[in-house]
């Protein structure tokens, strides 16, 4: 009896020493700037994932109110959605009551695996397209990206989708706190959502905006990128939350629409002088040069440019 014990032990301690293998290792504590009153935002690390920051790089944000919290885009990981819920408790002890996911890209949404561990009746609420691209297997993607990327420290994360849709002019009073959607088909990508919160006088913006650095366009278009955030800017907020970068005032997607706007215009400018993607490339990064100390801009201008090319094509035709 005593051997059997022995070796059940054995094998109950091999099984927890197995898993925790096969986790990555816990994310660091990155502290949560209060923006506003009840509204708080981590601002991550600018950059691509890598190994350095865990594939930790967004900007998870949380909403504090009389009766709960509502969270937007708890990061890349399990680790990091369980990091957001440590920064929550430093600030309070009230229940996660709604979790708001802007966007497809999954730096901004698998964290929410570990927000539903913790609240398993939690609302996640996303855009339609979104759950439909998730469903087509861009989770499972941006899952095996992430473990690349990071050298597995995003390891045991897992899937963890959207439960509930909304879609654009929606609203939702949510701990007594008034949310409204906004959205259009083809923005930084075409899933994207911005989040108005209208009595804090502020938007979440999701990579539709970013600061001091870029984000890619797959699925996304200038033209549409450029009228999202003009939409945004209708609302008359007086703070913005871009996807990466810090918070600020009008000048985050004002900054932002500009480089799309200058990018796409000096495009279409030098194709109808009949110069090649390639040919106009020197121009272009001159017209740019305000941004280029930007992260990733001599890695991602190149890309833009020549997505830009193709759209401005595109509609000559």
């Amino acid at each position: 009896m005593i051997k059997q014990l022995s070796f059940l032990l054995v094998c109950i301690v091999y099984s927890l020493t197995s898993l925790a293998a096969e986790r990555g290792p816990a994310l660091p504590d990155y502290s949560a700037d209060q923006v506003t009153d009840g509204v708080y935002v981590i601002h991550g690390p600018l950059g691509e994932p890598s190994v350095e920051n865990q594939g930790f790089m967004n900007n998870p944000a949380f909403i504090v109110t009389q009766s709960g919290v509502v969270v937007v885009d708890p990061g890349s990981s399990v680790q990091s959605g369980e990091m957001v819920l440590r920064q929550i408790r430093k600030v309070t002890d009230l229940p996660l009551v709604a979790v708001l996911n802007t966007h497809i890209h999954g730096d901004h949404w698998l964290g929410n695996q570990a927000l539903l561990a913790a609240y398993p009746q939690v609302p996640i609420y996303g855009h339609p397209k979104m759950l439909e691209r998730i469903e087509q297997g861009e989770g499972q993607e941006w899952i095996e990206l992430l473990l690349r990327l990071t050298d597995n420290a995003t390891a045991g994360t897992d899937i963890v989708a959207p439960n509930l849709q909304v879609d654009h002019a929606d609203e939702l009073t949510l701990a007594g706190l008034k949310f409204r959607f906004l959205y259009l088909p083809k923005a930084h990508s075409d899933t994207d959502l911005m989040i108005e919160v209208p009595a804090k006088k502020l938007v979440f913006l999701g990579d539709n905006a970013m600061m001091k650095r870029f984000g890619q366009m797959r699925h996304g278009t200038f033209k549409g990128n450029i009228a999202a955030l003009d939409l945004a800017m209708q609302s008359h907020a007086e703070l913005y939350v871009p996807g990466h970068g810090l918070t600020g005032g009008q000048e985050v997607p004002e900054t932002y629409r500009a480089y799309l706007s200058i990018l796409r215009s000096e495009v279409a400018k030098q194709l109808d002088e009949g110069l090649s993607d390639f040919e106009m490339k020197p121009l272009v990064v001159e017209a740019l040069s305000a941004y280029s100390d930007w992260v990733d801009f001599d890695h991602l201008v190149g890309k833009h440019i020549s997505q830009a090319f193709l759209e401005v094509e595109q509609e000559m035709f």
